[in-house]
Order: structure tokens, then sequence, then C-alpha cells
């Protein structure tokens, strides 16, 4: 697989200027075939090997619209974060039918037939883990391209199954948890660097939802929520990090909740960009930065000066209208008065489908968003952005 070291710039600088965060609308083929297997229409190989076609028309599809770095579109996941842990020791995914709230802005709710994830036992990595065979077939496809991977951050069980795996009895104590999930991400890391990848993806909404004083008000309540849980959050992803190979990258990416285009919380960086930036060993941090609920460009003055690279996410993955070109340029120049521009980039602010459902936008609109990308980043930084 090609490797993203770049001699010029030297180890983990972000190759190109242009890419999207990783998940993509599920075309109808799959949905349907997905729909056969659990009704046992379809053995597990039959199911697989549509889904290995899906794939590979993807990665096919990201590259025609110019993109170097591509994903498996998270097009074999139920969910972005649960199917991972779920594929640990210690957790298990379980089926449920509830109401499920749309909307933070809104009062709007919808009957769903979801899963949660629940703590069984102690939680470590299994091996092998699908998500490092999901990885090998990209690697596999992507011909000069770039394979990236995304992983969900270890605060994002702690923050829905903490509690749960303490009165179960598996725990003492919260903190105990979250050290276990942040040795298996460790081991993650490793597993994925042995397979070849050489960019992964760590994904953590949950300490940009933590800035949302009304969300922190929430996690009191449920007895999540201390002083210092965003900082134990990055420490943990620093911590599940830092033995990977000298030039295999690692981006962060932060949003603020994305379920069917709804949103979560709302609030700037403010309160985590010194250690965002500044205290974790990242190489590239994905920012939601596609309305006002994302607040302003200040906070990014903490990025340090070298090969790190912000992602700006101007163009929303949550509608169909396609951005103004020159909007977004101005927006980029607003962020470059805080960072050099060549350590900018740009992206859609979120994921196409965080769940299977997907967003409420079509195919067609997915990839016209990710061709503006790609244009936009050419008239920016220029023919080598991409």
């Amino acid at each position: 697989m090609p490797s993203v070291v770049s001699n010029s710039v030297g180890a983990r600088r972000l190759p190109y200027r242009v890419e999207h965060v990783g998940s993509l609308l599920r075309p109808a083929e799959l949905k349907e075939a997905r729909t056969r297997y659990e009704s046992g229409a379809l053995t597990a190989d039959e199911f697989r090997a549509i889904e290995d076609q899906c794939v590979a028309r993807a990665i096919r599809q990201q590259q025609e619209t110019g993109l170097k770095i591509v994903t498996d579109g998270e097009f074999r996941r139920l969910y972005w974060h649960f199917d991972f842990f779920a594929g640990l020791e210690g957790v298990e995914l379980v089926k449920e039918e509830f109401m499920m709230p749309l909307s933070a802005a809104e009062a709007r709710a919808a009957f769903v037939h979801r899963h949660h994830p629940e703590v069984t036992g102690r939680i470590s990595w299994k091996s092998p883990h699908p998500f490092v065979q999901d990885f090998r077939f990209v690697a596999d496809h992507v011909g000069n391209g770039i394979a990236k991977h995304t992983i969900p951050a270890p605060g994002c069980l702690h923050y829905v199954c903490g509690p749960q795996a303490v009165t179960g009895g598996f725990y003492r104590e919260m903190d105990s948890v979250l050290k276990d999930l942040t040795r298996a991400n460790a081991d993650a890391v490793r597993a994925f660097a042995d397979a070849g990848c050489r960019y992964l993806q760590i994904d953590d909404p949950i300490v940009t939802v933590l800035c949302d004083p009304r969300q922190v008000a929430q996690a009191r309540e449920r007895g999540v929520y201390y002083d210092g849980l965003r900082r134990d959050y990055l420490e943990a992803i620093d911590a599940g990090t830092r033995e990977r190979p000298a030039d295999m990258i690692i981006g962060v990416h932060l949003c603020r909740g994305n379920f069917m285009s709804n949103w979560v919380a709302a609030g700037g960086y403010e309160p985590i960009a010194e250690q965002l930036f500044g205290g974790i060993d990242a190489d590239v941090y994905f920012m939601e930065y596609d309305n006002e609920r994302s607040g302003g460009f200040e906070p990014l003055r903490y990025l340090p000066k070298g090969h790190k690279t912000v992602v700006l996410g101007l163009v929303t993955s949550k509608l169909g209208e396609l951005e103004n070109k020159d909007q977004i340029k101005r927006r980029i120049d607003e962020a470059a008065k805080y960072v050099p521009l060549e350590q900018l980039a740009l992206s859609p602010q979120c994921g196409f489908a965080s769940t299977e459902e997907g967003n409420n936008i079509t195919e067609e609109q997915q990839w016209a968003k990710l061709r503006l990308c790609v244009d936009v980043a050419r008239e920016v930084w220029g023919n080598n952005a991409v």
C-alpha cells in the first residue's frame, strides 16, 4: 500500500488538501442485501460478496471524484462506533425498539429499531477484529491512493456504557472502564499498523458535545460527567496512539452529532482547543464548521506551526443544497487568519451516513458535495492539493 510519508515535508503530514470524514450513503443494493441476510435469505458469504462489490465501487467513485484518500464508506457497519466496540472482548450489541429523539432543537422523535452496546465483562482487544479485515480489503483495491480507516475513541463507549459496566459488577469504578478501553484502542492501533495501515482516524464527538452546557448538565444527571472528563477523553486518545509507527498519520474527528441529518449539541471548541491541538500527538483534526453552531475559528490559534493540519468541515453533509464556492473560499480565508494556509484542508463537516440510515440527502447530492470540495481545494491550494 502507498505510504503517506512525504520526503519533502517529513513523516506524518497530510499529503493532500481535501478528503472526507469517512462514511458514505449506503446504496440501495447494499441495504436490500442486509435485509435479506438478516432474514436468512442470504448466507454470510453471499452477503459479504455483495458488500465487497459495493465497497469496491465506492472506492472507484471516490477516486473518480478526485479524492486520493479513500475509505470503505463504512458500508459494513450498522453504526460508526458500536460495530467496533462489539468486536472487543466484553462488549455485545443488543437489539431494541424505542422512540429516538431526532433533534435537540425540535421536539421530534421516531420509533426505530436500533441496537445499544452492553458491557458483559472486562473489556479488551480481540483478534482477529473484523475492522482490520475490512481495512485490508480497501488497501488491496486502492491502487495508488491512500486507504484510511476510522475507529471510535475510547471515550465514546465509556460515555454510553460506563455506569452500566459498574452497576453490572464488571468494574468497581468508571476510571477502570476508560483504562481498559484505552488499552484496547492501543492494541487496535498496533493491529492496524501491522496490517499496513498508515492513516487511522479516531472519531470522538463526545468531547465536542461536552462543550455544550446543556449536554454537560444531562451527563451530570446520568452520573457520567465530572470535572476533567473532556481532558481524560483526549488523554485516552493520545495514550492509545503513542506507540504507532513513525510514519502513521493519526486523525481526530470532532462533531456534534450526526443522525439522519440531525445534531445533538452546539458550542465552539474553545474549552478543549489548547489540549486538543497542543496536548495530544495527533496529526490531522477534522473540525465541524458548517454553521454557527460550531462557533468561530478563534480556537485554531492553539494549533502549533509545523506538520499538523486542520481539515475545515465547511460543506455540510446534512443538507442537499450545494454550497457556494466563493463563500467557502471566504471562510477558508477567515480560518487562515489563525492558521497558515498550508496547514489547512477542506472536507464535509461529518460523514454522510454515521448509521446505516444515512442523512436525508441523495447519493447524487453527496457526490456533488465531494466534487465541490475537490474543486475548491484545487483553486485554493493548486493542482497538487489532490
